[in-house]
């Protein structure tokens, strides 16, 4: 049986080495496609993530050469959205940090969430919530006063410092999210003895995971 290839669909074309790198590293031999559509984030900036829903079951619908397979989402902004076509499309849609916020549930129970854009803090704190099953956690969202202009200016360096910055300033959590892909390289910056989460290895783990489903 043929392992169908795992699709990623992006907003930002940043995000492509990311994933690709961490399939050279981790996954050798799995293979990636990617759709970068940065048209999805600017309108569910504007009118909301449920506004992207037709054009993403559009996009997904014809996704891979035989039809829909397995699809990571790496925007946490319309990642809830993109998850509830999966019934329609008739194949396994995964939001990129369902992982990560399962992980950060097990860690503990006071969650301080970072990121760079507001429209991510509500789906993100809504994701744990929902990853905590019922369980009380107590979760704490803070924007990275300048992170967006940073990133969108293309200077990675001084937009990953800021982040690694916001978390170096947290206290009182058990567990630090970064609730963007984009962020998952400050990880590697802070000096916080909190533990910091990021998505894109989990998430892509988790997925390929997938497309070995029958």
């Amino acid at each position: 049986m043929t392992v169908p290839d795992l699709t990623l669909l992006h907003t930002s074309p940043v995000h492509v080495p990311v994933f690709d790198a961490l399939r050279e590293r981790h996954h050798p031999g799995a293979v990636l496609r990617h759709l970068v559509v940065p048209e999805l984030l600017d309108r569910a900036r504007a009118h909301g993530p449920s506004s992207v829903a037709p054009a993403l079951l559009d996009l997904l619908s014809g996704a891979g050469p035989a039809g829909p397979g397995p699809v990571l989402v790496t925007c946490s902004t319309i990642g809830a959205t993109a998850e509830a076509l999966a019934p329609v499309l008739g194949a396994p849609v995964l939001r990129v940090d369902r992982p990560m916020a399962a992980e950060a549930v097990r860690t503990g129970p006071r969650i301080a969430v970072l990121a760079a854009l507001a429209s991510t803090l509500a789906p993100t704190a809504e994701l744990l919530a929902e990853e905590a099953g019922g369980r009380p956690v107590s979760v704490r969202t803070h924007l990275v006063a300048g992170a967006w202009e940073t990133f969108e200016a293309g200077d990675t360096d001084r937009y990953l410092t800021r982040v690694a910055d916001a978390a170096d300033a947290v206290t009182g959590a058990d567990v630090i999210v970064l609730a963007q892909a984009s962020m998952a390289g400050a990880a590697d910056l802070v000096t916080t003895g909190i533990p910091v989460l990021s998505s894109p290895r989990p998430g892509l783990a988790r997925a390929l995971v997938l497309t070995a489903d029958p």
